[in-house]
């Protein structure tokens, strides 16, 4: 495996707005690629590593070894089911990090899944009432987290002296809402310590922001989808990752509301007639250029520039190995990603 020296490292960790970066699209390629994209981040000057789970990799033993294998880096769950864990037991997974890792930022990332996920394939269900009870879940986990003796009796949820039995400094797991809609959102402000947006153009960020922002002062967090790659080879795979989300209704809405409406129609009139190449096909070009960012380095830095200007407090790379460089696309990508830009680079003493 490759090694670098620290002068391999572009940008320094300050202010805790250094890039992170997800794991998700290796969450099938087993613990061993998403440590050694830990390791590679981490010498290169990443502030995070998230890991999401579906039915691959499970997050929190793969961050507890990533906490040896990237000493520099924050770990977080980007995102985790509410529905296949109590909020005692997430609050156990996570303080366990924590204590692994008590100097580093733990980043606890919840959503509510899609049926198929949750239901289907975990046996969990998806709630009849979402938004109603990831708000109670939060507001559990929050006194999970606590260290006091929690006894909660809620519509939803009913624990009775639980206390968390991992000992924990002041640095204590933060809570972030993985979040798509108006509601959603903006419970994120009001109870979470942060949002993290995904599968969204920049120019979808304000909007977003404003939600969030009407319930209180979340930090902003993004998976941004870029590889530094031939953009025409990537388009095959780019255009089935699209489709395969736009046929979930959760993100069919925020992709319409992000100006896709019309592909989005088109996409999942095909697939309900069973015309797979249709559904394919009416993934446009636009979508694709403005989710799943595939070109040169500069474009790469760019597009990460595009996000935090748009609004995004820390950026979150979604590394992007299409097309015919595949894997050799991982370290050029995760340089660009990383290098500053000229106007994201605040003058002295501002």
């Amino acid at each position: 495996m490759e090694t670098y020296e620290p002068t391999d490292i572009p940008v320094a960790r300050a202010g805790g707005s250094a890039p992170g970066v997800t794991a998700a699209p290796f969450i099938r390629s087993g613990p061993a690629a998403v440590l050694d994209l830990a390791r590679r981040a981490d010498r290169l000057g990443y502030g995070s590593l998230w890991v999401a789970e579906v039915t691959g990799i499970e997050a929190f033993s793969v961050l507890g070894a990533a906490a040896c294998a990237a000493p520099g880096l924050g770990l977080g769950t980007g995102v985790v089911p509410m529905q296949v864990r109590t909020a005692p037991l997430l609050a156990m997974a996570a303080a366990s990090v924590q204590a692994l890792a008590p100097g580093r930022e733990i980043l606890l990332g919840v959503g509510v899944s899609s049926p198929a996920v949750a239901g289907d394939w975990h046996g969990a269900g998806y709630p009849a009432q979402p938004l109603a009870r990831m708000r109670e879940f939060i507001v559990l986990l929050r006194e999970c987290l606590s260290g006091g003796t929690v006894t909660f009796a809620g519509d939803f949820y009913q624990v009775r002296k639980f206390r968390l039995g991992v000992e924990l400094g002041e640095r204590r797991p933060k809570i972030i809402l993985g979040a798509l809609g108006e509601e959603m959102l903006r419970l994120a402000g009001a109870e979470a310590d942060g949002v993290l947006l995904n599968y969204l153009p920049a120019s979808h960020v304000p909007w977003c922001v404003a939600q969030v922002r009407r319930g209180g002062n979340a930090a902003i967090y993004a998976n941004i989808h870029v590889g530094v790659g031939d953009r025409a080879a990537a388009r095959p795979q780019a255009r089935y990752d699209l489709f395969s989300y736009a046929v979930v209704d959760a993100y069919a809405r925020s992709f319409a509301r992000a100006g896709f409406g019309a592909a989005v129609q088109a996409i999942r009139a095909a697939h309900r007639a069973g015309d797979r190449p249709g559904a394919l096909a009416a993934v446009t070009d636009e979508m694709v250029d403005a989710i799943n960012v595939v070109g040169e380095a500069a474009l790469v830095a760019d597009t990460i520039s595009a996000y935090r200007q748009a609004g995004v407090d820390v950026p979150v790379v979604f590394p992007l190995t299409w097309g015919a460089a595949g894997q050799d696309a991982l370290e050029p990508t995760l340089r660009a990603a990383i290098a500053p830009r000229a106007a994201d680079i605040a003058p002295a003493g501002a």
